[in-house]
């Protein structure tokens, strides 16, 4: 079955795309916008709605179906593409890879996705038409094979289809105690994020961030059904560094004190400290792993700044730079990228936390449960948004569809 047309449809991201930089460097909310100027080349302001661009397939017998072309809400941070600008990112699928889609044989999906991103004289296509494309392509796939994407993922992997679930995690946005609640009384596998993302947040001496980790865990006992025990997994957004210190022997301390502070849990602590580059990154968060192995047992660090492309994360890998990964799907780009990335880290034994942002659609959402599914990923993020009740409805429901497909398939 091949592929007839190409067409374009507007999109609405779930999220805002935010200038970090002005972020960090204090501007103030004004309810949900932020006042000031934007600091990141191509924001007009430092909160902009996240926008995304459809493209859809229409394949041989009439059906059509489409992935979303977005990308993640700190654009232009930490090594990533640029603010997404759907009109310049339509001009460029048109001239250089629309017509590399045209009569494809749509059952190839993934053999589809190397074609149409090989390098020219142009360089890279941005990340954001990788990722759309190839949620395209692997529908098309799986259209014409009637089998669902993960299958088509994991034949390609050279594994069988899978059949156990991956824990989900949920994030909190600035909503940071009823979305706490939330997720407790559905018993997520991994909470809350936190969005540590600000010196208030933060406090002195990260006081009021050990504070809200404590929080956290008295509400777990307070609220959670007898036994239950997610993995508590926040996100400080350098915070650490900022706040207390950049050497990476003081990091696993307050780390490790930290985990010491609630016993029972697995605490997960993201990006601790910005080194500023990758290499930077690499060196530092290697100590720190190593450190913190010698103080705790029960305290991960999760690698995500400076840490995007399938490149960056074998690079992590090989350095052991990280316990877990985020393999933060608009920034890898082609869908099949993050199923390797995925089976690198496992392969590794390092987690591999399918990730993504707030800002991408419905539609790319459903599209990397199926790819954390055929590769095995160690967890992946309810999204799209910063409302826990959607993001888990969106990828639990997916989830459990895609194994009910399989396991009927299976007989």
């Amino acid at each position: 079955m091949r592929i007839e047309q190409v067409i374009f449809a507007p999109a609405r991201g779930a999220f805002f795309y935010d200038d970090q930089a002005a972020i960090r460097a204090g501007r103030e909310m004004d309810g949900v916008a932020y006042l000031g100027e934007p600091l990141t080349p191509g924001f007009g302001k430092v909160r902009e709605p996240s926008r995304a661009l459809a493209i859809g397939l229409v394949l041989a017998d009439g059906a059509v179906v489409w992935g979303d072309m977005v990308s993640v809400q700190y654009s232009g941070a930490a090594g990533r593409d640029p603010v997404f600008d759907p009109g310049e990112i339509e001009a460029i699928c048109r001239k250089r890879v629309v017509p590399r889609l045209i009569d494809m044989e749509a059952a190839a999906g993934p053999e589809n996705a190397a074609f149409a991103f090989a390098y020219g004289d142009e360089g890279r296509l941005p990340l954001a038409v990788e990722y759309g494309v190839s949620q395209a392509l692997l529908r098309a796939a799986a259209h014409s094979r009637r089998l669902t994407i993960a299958e088509v993922v994991a034949e390609a992997l050279g594994l069988p289809a899978p059949d156990t679930p991956v824990p989900i995690f949920a994030q909190s946005g600035d909503d940071r105690h009823n979305a706490v609640d939330t997720m407790i009384l559905k018993s997520v596998d991994v909470l809350p994020h936190g969005l540590i993302n600000s010196a208030e947040k933060f406090g002195p001496a990260g006081t009021a961030f050990a504070d809200y980790v404590r929080w956290v865990a008295d509400r777990i006992g307070a609220l959670g059904e007898p036994g239950y025990r997610p993995v508590l997994h926040f996100d400080v957004y350098g915070w650490i560094g900022l706040g207390i210190s950049s050497d990476p022997r003081e990091v696993a301390r307050f780390i490790a004190r930290l985990a010491e502070s609630v016993p029972g849990y697995d605490l997960q602590i993201e990006c601790p400290v910005d080194y500023g580059s990758r290499g930077a990154t690499i060196e530092n968060y290697a100590t720190i792993v190593e450190m913190l192995d010698t103080l705790t047992d029960r305290a991960r660090i999760v690698a995500d700044e400076h840490c995007n492309t399938l490149a960056d994360i074998e690079a992590f890998i090989a350095a052991r730079a990280a316990h877990v990964i985020q393999i933060k799907t608009p920034d890898v780009g082609d869908l099949m990228d993050t199923a390797r990335a995925i089976r690198a880290a496992r392969g590794a034994g390092i987690g591999a936390y399918c990730g993504g942002t707030s800002a991408e659609t419905d539609h790319s959402a459903r599209a990397c449960v199926h790819v954390a599914l055929a590769a095995r990923a160690s967890m992946m993020l309810a999204k799209p948004g910063m409302g826990v009740n959607e993001g888990l409805t969106i990828v639990g429901n997916e989830q459990a569809r895609t194994l009910a497909e399989i396991a009927a398939r299976r007989g």
